[in-house]
């Protein structure tokens, strides 16, 4: 069973790991049907922010708030509202697709796992390589499935690290029409790229980190390659 929330608010949090500091005083608010994109270079805290929104992380201080729902003290009924997709794809190579995200319906307690892997492969656009191994997948083919593997149980909040990272132009459109699709399904989605040409216009929100720290706060910006660079060229406060 999981809990319900229309929103998600990040208040006030930091992070530390010893005595590096790797997120300072973070906060933000996503809504229901938004897509909220976290940007900026490698070692911004982006990961690690994700990590604490997913309960993988407890914050050192501050606080997540699901709602009503405190991330610490809601626990696995939160966590069972959320979907992930990382740079490890939690795909088993040897079994088939459907076999694959049949187990994982099943682990999440669908009533149906094997209707429910149907339509995670319908959604993938993947239902004619239903019963063909994983492991004989593209990249791209992979990141489908694994995404359909982190929506199975249906998240209110989705979690997506680097998820255009080695598709083609093909897997790429798909993955940007089933964001689409969750955001019309109110949906909230959190997602860190790089890949800025392909978010551009597909973000309702952006929030651009630096070193652990927020440095601008968005909505729906235009030209983001150029918003991004000027908005990174900034002097450090």
């Amino acid at each position: 069973m999981s809990v319900d929330f229309d929103h998600l608010a990040v208040e006030d949090v930091s992070r530390q790991f010893g005595r590096r500091r790797a997120l300072s005083h973070i906060s933000f608010r996503a809504a229901s049907g938004e897509i909220l994109g976290l940007l900026g270079p490698n070692g911004a805290g982006k990961s690690t922010m994700m990590a604490v929104i997913a309960t993988l992380l407890r914050p050192s201080s501050g606080r997540v708030q699901y709602g009503a729902h405190d991330g610490v003290k809601a626990g696995a009924a939160l966590r069972a509202a959320i979907g992930v997709l990382g740079h490890d794809l939690f795909l088993y190579p040897e079994l088939t697709a459907h076999e694959n995200l049949e187990f994982f319906a099943g682990l999440h307690g669908a009533r149906d796992a094997r209707a429910a892997a149907d339509s995670a492969l319908a959604s993938a656009g993947l239902a004619d390589r239903a019963h063909d191994a994983v492991g004989s997948f593209s990249r791209g083919m992979r990141q489908r499935v694994a995404l359909e593997r982190a929506l199975i149980h249906r998240p209110r909040l989705v979690l997506l690290d680097e998820p255009f990272t080695g598709l083609d132009d093909h897997s790429t459109g798909a993955l940007v029409a089933r964001l689409d699709g969750l955001r019309s399904q109110g949906t909230i989605v959190i997602l860190a790229t790089h890949d800025l040409d392909i978010a551009d216009g597909l973000l309702d929100q952006v929030v651009f980190l630096r070193a652990g720290r927020v440095i601008e706060s968005m909505t729906r910006p235009e030209a983001l390659r150029s918003t991004y660079r000027a908005v990174m060229a900034r002097p450090a406060g």
